[in-house]
C-alpha cells in the first residue's frame, strides 16, 4: 500500500505522476520511502491501476498529490468481457515498469525485502468492468462474473510470478472492493475467499509468502477471514485486532494504525496507538490502509519509531 507521501517526494525529488511509468523513478521513490519513513521494506507500485490498465481500462495518472484513478473501464458488463490478446503479460508497459523496478531494487538492496503489491481479484475485475454493473452481476449473472474473476485471478498470479521471478520477496494483495459491507457474507465467501485463495495457493507454490489486506469492517464476514490462506491478514482501523487474534489465534495479524490519525493526528497520538498495538500482541504494525499522500512524514516516523523503541 502506497507510502509515497508528498513530504518524501518533495524532499527527494522523485515524484508522481512520472514515477508510475518509469522503472528507474519508481525504484528511487521506493528507496526514498524506505530511507525517510522507517518502514522495513521496499514496496512497489504506488497505485491500484496497473492490472486494470493491462486489461484495457483507461487511467488518469493524477498529479503529485493525487494517485492514478480509473477513468473508464474497458467493458460495460461481465457478459461483454473479453480476455486480453495472446501477448505475454510482461508486454504490458505498466506491468513491465513495476517488474523492472522490483528487479532494480532487489539487485541494489539485496538485504531489504521487496514487496510486490497486487490489486485483488474483485477490485481488479471492478476496475475492468463497470463497477456498478459488475457488482450486480455477482448475483444476477454468476456465470459471467465468475468467468471474469477467474480470468483476473490467473492474470494476477502470472503478474505475481513475474515479480517474484525478478527479485520480489513477497506479495501483498489489497482488495478494497472485497469488503463485507459491499459484498455481504454470501458473496464474500463465494467470490473473495475463493479467488484470494486461488492466488494465495499459487504464490505459495512459487515458494513465496503472501499478505492479504481486507478493507472496511470485517464483522459481517469475520468467520471467513480465517479461511483465507495467506501468511498474514491486514485489516482496517475499525477492526479490533486483539479480539480477532484471540478468536483466531492461528492468524498472523497486521495493522492497523488509522490512516485518518496518521494524516490528521499528532505525532504523540500516532506513537501511542502504535505502542498499544505492540502491547496487544499484533504481529506486524502498519498503517490500516493506503496512506493519503498528504500524510505528514513526521507522523509516519512517529509510528515506526514507537515500534522500534519497544
Amino acid at each position: 500500500m502506497n507510502a509515497a507521501v508528498v513530504d518524501v517526494m518533495k524532499k527527494e525529488g522523485h515524484t508522481f505522476p512520472q514515477a508510475h511509468r518509469d522503472d528507474h523513478l519508481m525504484s528511487e521513490l521506493a528507496w526514498d520511502v524506505y530511507e525517510n519513513t522507517g518502514f522495513e521494506n521496499l514496496g512497489i507500485p504506488f497505485c491500484l491501476t496497473v492490472e486494470a490498465e493491462a486489461l484495457g481500462s483507461e487511467v488518469n495518472y493524477g498529479s503529485l498529490e493525487c494517485e492514478p484513478k480509473i477513468e473508464k473501464e474497458k467493458f460495460s458488463s461481465a457478459a461483454k468481457f473479453e480476455p486480453r490478446d495472446g501477448q505475454g503479460l510482461e508486454k504490458s508497459e505498466r506491468i513491465g515498469t513495476v517488474v523492472q523496478a522490483g528487479y532494480r531494487l532487489s539487485n541494489k538492496y539485496p538485504e531489504i525485502p521487496v514487496i510486490g503489491n497486487l490489486t485483488g481479484p474483485i477490485s481488479t475485475a471492478a476496475s475492468v468492468v463497470d463497477p456498478m454493473i459488475f457488482l450486480r452481476e455477482l448475483r444476477k449473472d454468476k456465470e459471467n462474473a465468475h468467468r471474469v474473476v477467474d480470468y483476473v485471478s490467473d492474470l494476477l498470479l502470472e503478474y505475481a510470478g513475474l515479480l517474484l521471478g525478478n527479485g520480489a520477496t513477497l506479495i501483498t494483495i489489497g482488495d478494497p472492493t472485497a469488503t463485507g459491507e459491499i459484498l455481504g457474507p454470501r458473496m464474500f465467501e463465494e467470490y473473495a475467499v475463493r479467488y484470494l485463495n486461488k492466488i494465495c495457493d499459487g504464490i505459495h507454490a512459487l515458494d513465496a509468502p503472501v499478505i492479504v489486506h481486507i478493507c472496511g469492517n470485517i464483522k459481517p464476514v469475520k468467520r471467513y477471514i480465517a479461511q483465507i490462506r495467506s501468511d498474514a491478514v491486514s485489516t482496517d482501523a475499525m477492526v479490533n485486532l486483539q479480539a480477532l487474534k484471540r478468536e483466531y489465534p492461528q492468524l498472523v495479524t497486521m495493522g492497523n494504525v488509522s490512516t485518518y490519525l496518521l494524516q490528521f493526528g499528532t505525532a504523540d497520538k500516532v506513537g501511542g496507538r502504535a505502542r498499544r498495538l505492540v502491547r496487544e500482541g499484533i504481529d506486524i504494525i502498519s498503517p490500516a490502509c493506503g496512506l493519503s499522500t498528504s500524510t505528514p512524514l513526521e507522523n509516519i516516523r512517529a509510528m515506526t519509531r514507537a515500534v522500534k523503541e519497544m
